[in-house]
């Protein structure tokens, strides 16, 4: 079984909820702020490994506490943090969300570390990356990416490091999973080796009208379930839904392990698809 490399972000979502969304200039009284921790990245490596994989984590916190705290706790998860770069003087990357009774939400992003991950930091898929001297934890790097494995990634970082990554694990021989979401435009040549290009229908719709055609495309249709080339497969019924936070990232994380693993497309869709339903039982993008 291969592993799943994640190059991708970290955010601690604090959300607070609200009767309605203030005017500007205007102040609202809000409820309490409860903290979850996410982050598209951090979301999708906790799910592949739930389902199963050996995961690498490439990316950036902050030298502040939360960032302590996020790394110890995807290594508590099993996930290789020794690539999570420990940046000083920056804070981890951090959303502020308000809810309001109608269930529409406001979000303001502070990137924090995730805005300072650099092409340098992909020397670890080459397997030559070095350890910065604010990282106390390990003294050593995994190996680099191979033909075996899964480079995992979506676009909450800078395009041209995602574009980099799928460049450097392509040659390595390893599958791209790329996940254009949030969406932008990458270039056809970084498009064409991801194996498949994962997008939601909002997602595929802005992908049509840029013009690019994936040879290798995954779309997924919410409770019509998701299609893959000329392989269909049903959505997983849901009885109860608490939140939907992280389904998507979830579907990702799962799909991704599941090709590490040797499925084929019919079993790696149906088994995201099953993870993703059951994503929405609880509150935040990732399980307690």
């Amino acid at each position: 079984m291969g592993r799943v490399f994640v190059v991708g972000s970290l955010n601690v979502d604090s959300v607070v909820r609200v009767e309605r969304h203030p005017s500007p200039g205007e102040t609202l009284m809000g409820g309490d702020v409860t903290t979850f921790w996410g982050g598209k990245g951090a979301n999708q490596a906790v799910a592949a490994a739930e389902a199963g994989a050996d995961v690498v984590f490439v990316g950036r916190v902050g030298d502040d506490p939360k960032g302590a705290e996020y790394r110890t706790r995807l290594a508590s998860r099993s996930i290789d943090v020794r690539p999570l770069r420990i940046t000083r003087s920056v804070t981890t990357g951090h959303a502020m969300i308000a809810v309001a009774a109608s269930g529409e939400n406001t979000i303001i992003v502070s990137p924090g570390a995730n805005a300072r991950v650099t092409v340098a930091d992909l020397e670890v898929l080459r397997g030559t990356g070095g350890l910065e001297t604010t990282d106390t934890v390990y003294d050593s790097e995994p190996s680099g990416i191979t033909e075996s494995d899964v480079l995992l990634v979506s676009l909450e970082l800078h395009v041209d490091v995602i574009s980099e990554a799928v460049r450097i694990a392509s040659a390595a021989g390893a599958r791209v999973v790329l996940n254009l979401a949030p969406f932008a435009v990458l270039a056809p040549e970084v498009l064409a080796l991801a194996d498949p290009v994962i997008v939601n229908e909002h997602e595929a719709e802005e992908l049509r009208a840029s013009g690019a055609e994936p040879g290798s495309l995954l779309v997924t249709l919410g409770s019509e379930g998701s299609r893959w080339g000329d392989v269909e497969v049903a959505s997983t019924r849901v009885a109860d839904v608490a939140d939907t936070t992280g389904a998507g990232d979830t579907y990702c994380g799962t799909l991704a392990a599941r090709l590490a693993a040797g499925d084929d497309r019919a079993a790696a869709m149906s088994a995201a698809s099953a993870a993703a339903a059951r994503s929405v039982a609880w509150l935040g993008a990732q399980p307690a």
